[in-house]
């Protein structure tokens, strides 16, 4: 079996939503995060993910993956889902949603979860 759980911490939330994500933003994940954050200067968050695969015996393995980075002040770029039209991964310039889907699939907090998970199996 696979499971898997992803979330955005935010320093200036207090490091929420975390495992929350999905039900704090309500389907306006841009559009509540900005507004949880003006007016503040901290905006340093990160995706983290956590892959867990259970063997038959009941043997966990777990990759983790995480993506840190900030917020910015407004939206850009059209790829991507969730809060990647606002979220800048370190080292870069761009928000997730313009460097691309090429991009997240190599760096997204997700693929460095399943890397991990693979390299343990």
């Amino acid at each position: 079996m696979l499971a898997d759980d992803s979330g955005i911490e935010v320093a200036a939330l207090g490091g929420g939503p975390g495992v929350q994500t999905a039900r704090w933003a309500e389907g306006r994940h841009v559009e509540k995060l900005l507004a949880a954050l003006e007016g503040r200067d901290d905006r340093a968050a990160r995706y983290v993910c956590e892959l867990v695969a259970i063997a038959p015996d009941g043997t966990e393995v777990r990759g983790t993956g995480v993506l840190a980075g900030t917020i910015a002040l407004e939206p850009a770029g059209d790829e991507g889902f969730g809060f990647d039209p606002v979220f800048v991964p370190r080292g870069e310039t761009h928000t997730v949603a313009e460097l691309g889907d090429d991009w997240k699939a190599q760096h997204s907090h997700r693929a460095v979860a399943a890397r991990a998970l693979r390299d343990l199996i």
